[in-house]
């Protein structure tokens, strides 16, 4: 009788190339400053920094939402005072003592030049951070050098145009003085060193953020930490020029 031997062939499977896992391109790996574990890092021994970003920026947000607040109720009050008045008691009737403000346009208006032109450079600031963190996994690989080319210093300049407006802010405040406008002189000039002063207050905390940016520069902190500071510290100067902006327009408009 005859038999049947069926042969079996078995092909060995050879394994796919695996780019990245999940199809994805592989990733490079920023190196770690330290940290790890659960405070603000990843299982894999690297700190995330994105994390910490999100973490900071919505911090910033709560901060920015406190001086919201404030400069609605001054809005407020200020629109309230404008329309009330003081009574006579010899006629029987309310007389206003709202007196209009002779505002010093020209310096105002530098002053906001100079202030956009801050929120320019700081922004250039802020990318040139990211740039530099993210080029900073391709530079470290032996053999790979980064640009040393001559670069512009954006946040000197951001820093120097700051000063540039509190300084004509103070001169604003001078100008509105010569002509007879003092702080304690009627509501309306009281309200215009109210407001400006709150913001220049303010301001000046971003110049010292700016400072502080500026130092983790030149200790040559990591990119990756150098990148979270600046970015927080513009979107907080945008911030306060768009500030600026409304309460130029509130002492021109509504007065």
């Amino acid at each position: 009788m005859a038999t049947l031997s069926p042969t079996l062939k078995i092909r060995e499977k050879r394994p796919e190339p695996q780019i990245g896992g999940g199809g994805r391109p592989p990733v490079i790996r920023f190196p770690g400053y330290g940290g790890g574990g659960n405070g603000g890092g990843r299982d894999d021994g690297y700190p995330d920094f994105g994390e910490r970003l999100r973490r900071y920026r919505l911090g910033l947000m709560i901060g920015l939402a406190a001086v919201v607040m404030l400069f609605v109720s001054f809005t407020s009050a200020y629109i309230v005072r404008q329309g009330l008045g003081t009574f006579d008691s010899r006629t029987g009737t309310y007389t206003s003592d709202w007196k209009p403000l002779s505002l010093p346009m020209g310096l105002l208006i530098v002053n906001t030049c100079l202030l956009l032109a801050s929120s320019f450079t700081i922004e250039k600031a802020r990318r040139a951070a990211l740039v530099d963190a993210a080029v900073a996994p391709i530079t470290s690989i032996p053999g790979i050098a980064p640009d040393r080319g001559k670069r512009v210093p954006w946040l000197v300049i951001t820093v120097v145009l700051g000063f540039g407006f509190l300084g004509g802010q103070l001169l604003a405040w001078k100008e509105l003085a010569r002509r007879g406008f003092y702080m304690s002189g009627s509501p309306s000039s009281s309200f215009f060193y109210v407001l400006t002063g709150t913001h220049a207050l303010h301001l000046a905390g971003g110049i010292v953020a700016l400072l502080y940016a500026l130092a983790s520069v030149f200790r040559s902190r990591p990119l990756e930490r150098r990148r979270i500071v600046v970015d927080v510290t513009a979107w907080y100067w945008h911030f306060m020029a768009l500030l600026w902006i409304y309460v130029f327009a509130l002492l021109k408009f509504a007065a």
